[in-house]
């Protein structure tokens, strides 16, 4: 098989959506298994609020850089900041 960059894009064509639907389907039919869904998994409704909040640039950046840091998100650490006071 030719690698990808020699292939010929110019005769390829899109699949549909249909098309995408019914190969999910028959995979699911010829193996007995549900695909997962793709994408991020919905958050509980219980488990945040959103909300907005207007924060100082100071206080972000200092967020932003110790979120860099610890390799969490900015939004994880103000959170997880928060809590610790609030408990």
């Amino acid at each position: 098989m030719k690698k990808v960059r020699e292939f010929n894009f110019s005769k390829a064509r899109r699949v549909t959506p249909a098309e995408t639907s019914k190969f999910r389907k028959a995979i699911e039919k010829t193996f007995h298994v549900k695909r997962a869904h793709r994408g991020r998994p919905p958050k509980g409704r219980d488990k945040y609020r959103e909300i907005y909040i207007r924060l100082h640039p100071k206080a972000l950046e200092w967020a932003r850089a110790q979120a860099k840091r610890r390799g969490i998100g900015y939004q994880t650490f103000i959170n997880e900041t928060l809590l610790h006071h609030a408990i």
